[in-house]
């Protein structure tokens, strides 16, 4: 005997399949999920970063450090 399943079937199954994983392990997506933006802003914040002018080291330290000059 053979098991086939149509497009939809499986479909529908994977979905599903989906759906219980992010409900039973809920934090383990907030996670990749929180990564997976922390990356998008690395990255944005990097192509931004080409078109202006770079700041120093110097200034960089100083307002890590608290300075407001």
């Amino acid at each position: 005997m053979e098991l086939t399943i149509n497009d939809d079937h499986t479909k529908a199954l994977l979905t599903e399949v989906m759906v219980e994983l992010i409900q039973t392990k809920r934090e383990v997506f907030y996670e990749i999920i929180l990564e997976a933006l922390e990356e998008v802003g690395l990255a944005n914040a990097i192509i931004e970063g080409r078109k202006n002018d770079f700041v120093s080291e110097e200034q960089i330290f100083s307002i890590l450090d608290g300075d407001t000059k």
